[in-house]
Order: C-alpha cells, then sequence, then structure tokens
C-alpha cells in the first residue's frame, strides 16, 4: 500500500483493518455463533444473530486496536514487528483512538440490543481487553488473559440468546480460553529473542522453547477434554462428535507441524489450523443442533 492510497477516511479504514488483522476475526466468531447455536438449541432469530457479530466484531476490533497502540513503542523496536501500521507511520495515534472508541460504542449499543445482562457485562469484558494489552509488561500468562478475552465469544453469545450464565457456556468458554492461549504461547515462540532481550514476560521466555511445546500440548488437551465434557452435559451427539474428533486430529498436526521447534511451519500451524478448527466446531455444531431441531 503506497503512501498516496493512506489519505482519506478510506485509506484510514484499510489501513486499520489490516493493522488489526481483521480477517482473523473468523478464530473467534465461530465459536460465537457455536454458543448461540447452543443455547438456541436450533437456529437463533436473525436479529440474534445479527447483534452478536456486530458485538463480536466490536469487541474483537476494539481488542486489537488497543493492543496495536498499547505496544506501538514495543512493536517499533522489534524488528519483526517495526513495520505495523503505526510504528511504521501509516495511521496515527489519534486516528487508531477513534477506531477503538467507534468499535467499543458499536459492541455497547450491539448488548444492550441483546439484553440487560450483556450491557451489564460490557464493562467487565473492556476492562480484560485492556489488561491483556499490559500483560507482557509484568506476566507471563498473558497468553491465559487473551484466552479469558475470547472466551467471552461463545460465553456473551450464550448470554445474549439465555439472558443468564450456565454451566454449558462457562465450560465451552473454558474450551475456548485453553484453546486460544495453547496457540498464542506456540505463536509468541517467535518473539522469544526479543523479549528475553526487553525484558517481557511471555511462557516461551518463562520455559523455553520445549517447555512452551508442552504447555501448548497441555492446554490443548484441557481444551479437548473440556469439549467432552460439553458432550456429555448437553447429551449431545454424533455430528457434535465428529468436530471434536475432527478438532483433535487437527490439533494433533499443529503440534506436529512444530514438532522439536521449527518455526518455519508457524503460519500454517497458527493461522491456516486454527482458522480450520474453529469451523469445523461450528459446522459439527450446527450440523447436531438443526438436525435435532428438525
Amino acid at each position: 500500500m503506497n503512501a498516496m492510497t493512506h489519505n482519506g477516511p478510506i485509506g484510514k479504514i484499510a489501513v486499520f483493518l489490516e493493522m488489526i488483522k481483521f480477517s482473523h476475526t473468523v478464530f473467534a466468531l465461530p465459536f460465537a455463533l457455536s454458543g448461540a447455536l447452543l443455547a438456541a438449541g436450533g437456529m437463533p432469530t436473525g436479529r440474534q444473530l445479527f447483534w452478536i457479530v456486530l458485538a463480536m466484531v466490536g469487541a474483537r476490533t476494539a481488542a486489537m486496536g488497543l493492543n496495536r497502540l498499547i505496544d506501538a513503542a514495543i512493536d517499533a523496536r522489534n524488528p519483526r514487528t517495526a513495520g505495523r501500521a503505526i510504528p511504521a507511520g501509516l495511521i496515527g495515534r489519534g486516528a487508531t483512538l477513534l477506531f477503538i472508541l467507534a468499535s467499543l460504542i458499536l459492541m455497547l449499543v450491539a448488548a444492550g440490543q441483546l439484553n440487560r445482562l450483556c450491557l451489564f457485562l460490557s464493562p467487565l469484558a473492556i476492562f480484560f481487553l485492556l489488561l491483556y494489552s499490559y500483560c507482557k509488561r509484568f506476566t507471563s500468562l498473558a497468553h491465559v488473559v487473551l484466552g479469558l478475552c475470547l472466551s467471552a465469544a461463545p460465553l456473551g453469545a450464550w448470554v445474549a440468546i439465555r439472558g443468564s450464565i450456565d454451566p454449558p457456556a462457562l465450560i465451552l468458554g473454558g474450551a475456548v480460553l485453553f484453546w486460544v492461549a495453547g496457540f498464542d504461547i506456540l505463536y509468541a515462540l517467535q518473539d522469544l529473542e526479543y523479549d528475553r532481550s526487553a525484558g517481557l514476560h511471555s511462557i516461551p521466555v518463562l520455559l523455553g522453547v520445549e517447555g512452551s511445546l508442552w504447555a501448548a500440548r497441555i492446554f490443548h488437551m484441557v481444551m479437548l477434554g473440556l469439549l467432552l465434557a460439553l458432550f456429555s452435559l448437553m447429551q449431545m451427539g454424533p455430528w457434535f462428535m465428529a468436530g471434536i474428533l475432527i478438532t483433535a486430529a487437527m490439533l494433533l498436526y499443529e503440534h506436529w507441524l512444530l514438532r522439536n521447534g521449527d518455526l518455519t511451519r508457524l503460519d500454517a500451524a497458527f493461522f491456516n489450523m486454527n482458522g480450520y478448527i474453529s469451523v469445523v466446531f461450528l459446522l459439527g455444531t450446527a450440523a447436531e443442533v438443526l438436525t435435532r431441531q428438525a
């Protein structure tokens, strides 16, 4: 993208969407939709789905924008991230802040359109979104906090449908938490040396490459255990189980790609496999719920 295309509102929006990797919304949105399907025991109304998607997009966009804004100075010193939009001067901090505020307003409006509990819980979600961006400065558990943030996707969708927080929603949220924390540990391996030199905290800094690979494996095994618990609690059937089994196979392949700490395949392991996992789980959930409804 050349300098001319950055001028004007459309150019700034394009830069912002690229900066926050808007396309990666695919990681969490399918789990939000899965939570909605499970909560409804069938297809939610079009209105519910519309506001759930807008709330999800607003929250995720604000979260990534906050992270890029708060970490701009750190990103500028890291060779891997120095080319990101803010350090590279492609978008200003003021414009980024405006986009973040617009995203937060979208999230709050959407939550208010769903029900009171969604709106009441929104400030808590915003707190954790903000907390995550500072975590690497003082704790190795930033990956877990990120997982907690994304666990709000299925949990929030359940609350949007039911207006209550119930055990199945907490179990599905927990599964997303451990899934995200696990793959974020793997993603953080590529910044291991820089994070050490900069005094930043992460599981890779704490445990090294081999220890981090095992931590991610354990987190993903916990995720699968929670999905099996959800299968039992909600008395799901073969389609849902198929989604779990395919998810397990893809996680196994993801870890096989990164065996012995080989990060040359990180893009395939991180972006491809995790995008597929969320979509496959949604398809299995949808097939189970909708065939039962029929």
